[in-house]
């Protein structure tokens, strides 16, 4: 028992690192982006969409690394099924409004894409080494005609200013320490859920489809929570529909690439028909230029929260 005390108390502290670690590279890329008067419309979509991305980005190596690949599989699954209906749903619920745009449906076209990409490697049982170099050529690709619209003025982006001071010499360390914080995090988060599923048996996918997923869609669940207060339903949409494209076309495909590879259980099938079917939900509604109600938003929570109780079925050994 001591043991599995050492170990959520891993998981813990790996969620504590990950999300600081996080916040303190975002605040600190701003002030050096405001500092080299790089123009914000850039500095949101680069240093907003990568920062809240390294989470996962950080815990899917460090499980490739530790043969651990299912954690990374159903982190990346399980983080985008509560992108969509846990923080989208939270950001309805608070009164955000998305405000549509041709951006927002670009994005939406973008996730489509990425999860054909998903679904076609978890029924084939495999992400190759090639699908991996596809996916992160295609993520660039996309990226650059993004930064190309944002330059010329097509697009619109808001990005808040940083709590920290306006100081290169305060900038710089807060990126160093944040980076720092965010692969200890990982380590700690993949070593401590590793352990515990050892312990009672359970599949490293559902911890991976559940305590990593969760732990990773924190930091934004906490901006939706703020952006929603604000109304700033815009922030929210671009972050979650950004950061689920950032999933799987660029955790995903570095993972395979540093892998040579990485095998999909098929456990998975369940997993990715769920990804789909809440992903399509979602996109639909922007592609037709809908917006989602309070009573929307509260459904789209119970369906995120019923899909976890199903999953803490799987969990039983743990009690």
């Amino acid at each position: 028992m001591d043991g599995t005390l050492v170990d959520v108390m891993f998981v813990l502290s790996g969620f504590a690192f990950l999300m600081g670690g996080g916040e303190a590279l975002v605040q600190g890329a701003t002030r050096i982006s405001q500092n080299l008067s790089v123009s914000p419309l850039v500095v949101g979509f680069t240093v907003v969409a990568v920062g809240t991305s390294l989470p996962e980005l950080a815990v899917a190596i460090e499980a490739i690394g530790n043969d651990s690949p299912d954690i990374a599989i159903g982190g990346v699954l399980g983080s985008n099924v509560a992108n969509v209906m846990l923080v989208l749903g939270t950001a309805a619920l608070l009164g955000a409004k998305s405000e549509g745009g041709e951006d927002v449906k670009r994005d939406a076209i973008a996730v489509i894409v990425a999860t054909a990409f998903m679904a076609i490697f978890v029924f084939g049982g495999e992400v190759p080494l090639m699908g991996g170099v596809i996916m992160l050529v295609c993520l660039l690709g996309y990226y650059y005609y993004t930064y190309s619209r944002a330059i010329a003025g097509d697009d619109e982006y808001e990005f808040e200013d940083s709590w920290l001071p306006r100081k290169m010499s305060v900038a710089i360390p807060s990126c160093i320490l944040g980076g720092a914080m965010i692969w200890l995090g990982a380590r700690l988060l993949v070593d401590g859920s590793t352990n515990i599923a050892e312990t009672f048996g359970v599949s490293e996918a559902v911890i991976g489809l559940t305590i990593v997923a969760l732990g990773t869609s924190l930091p934004e669940l906490a901006v939706t929570v703020v952006a929603g207060l604000r109304g700033q339903g815009g922030v929210a949409v671009g972050n979650v529909l950004g950061s689920n494209v950032m999933n799987i076309m660029g955790i995903l495909g570095i993972a395979s690439i540093i892998g040579a590879g990485i095998t999909v259980d098929s456990e998975f099938n369940r997993d990715i028909i769920v990804v789909i079917a809440t992903s399509g939900f979602v996109v639909t509604a922007f592609l037709r230029g809908k917006d989602f109600s309070r009573n929307v938003g509260s459904l789209m929570i119970l369906t995120y929260l019923s899909y976890m109780t199903y999953l803490s079925g799987l969990l039983d050994g743990l009690v």
